[in-house]
């Protein structure tokens, strides 16, 4: 009888671990620190050791499903995968056609990246930004002529080959390349703030799913978790809770 009664609790338990929700987590692989593609080929950065730490706190199982930033919201509102987790930060327009949660990276500085200190940002300068950015915005309405292209390394490229005079992106992604260009790009002084942070998108609907990221993203910022994963990949001048 004992170990009957001691079968059926094994049962129950691994019956309750195999319903556990399964949450895809839809990112971009292509703006480290954020998220990349690592050498061995898997999803890697910041928000890939974020979103495994939030699910595990929320109790759920995360699939991590790679899609290209140009059509990553169109593709969370048909379903193919649940959230969004890649560098996107909060804004009204955004926040028309999906849900946020609390952000997980506080307002930051975009800034702009060039050849030479001295380079034109505003009116008659070519600036590059990537689609869909609230950079890419900033740069319309600057008096700049705006360059777009779909991925990251896109537009620092189009500055390196003197097509555009300076990219415009988040400082966090400029610096790091600024730094390993060895003098070739500068970041320039003037920087800019931008969006309400960044944060997991959601679709409208999943009221649920969005309350239990909520939870565990404030959890992390109560216990200091968060800050320092902040720092482990942004190093210890990024801008914290």
């Amino acid at each position: 009888m004992k170990k009957l009664m001691l079968a059926t609790a094994l049962l129950a338990l691994t019956a309750g671990a195999s319903f556990a929700q399964t949450v895809r987590m839809g990112t971009e692989g292509a703006y480290p620190p954020y998220n990349f593609i690592n050498d061995k080929g898997e999803i890697d950065g910041f928000e890939k050791e974020l979103g495994d730490e939030l699910c595990k706190r929320a109790a759920l199982t995360c699939e991590w499903v790679q899609n290209d930033w140009d059509s990553i919201i169109p593709n969370l509102q048909s379903g193919n995968y649940d959230t969004i987790i890649a560098g996107m930060s909060i804004t009204e327009e955004r926040d028309k056609v999906i849900d946020f949660t609390q952000n997980y990276i506080p307002p930051a500085s975009s800034a702009y990246m060039a050849l030479t200190a001295d380079a034109k940002v505003g009116e008659g300068a070519v600036v590059a930004a990537q689609v869909g950015t609230i950079q890419a915005g900033y740069v319309a309405e600057s008096g700049a002529t705006l360059l777009e292209f779909a991925t990251p390394d896109e537009t620092v490229a189009a500055v390196k080959n003197g097509e555009a005079d300076a990219v415009f992106a988040d400082k966090d992604y400029l610096a790091p390349v600024a730094a390993e260009s060895g003098g070739a790009l500068v970041l320039l002084a003037n920087e800019v703030q931008l969006g309400g942070g960044v944060g997991m998108g959601l679709r409208e609907s999943d009221t649920e799913l969005k309350g239990k990221f909520d939870a565990a993203i404030q959890a992390m910022k109560d216990d200091g978790t968060l800050n320092t994963m902040i720092k482990k990949w942004f190093g210890d001048a990024a801008v914290v809770f």
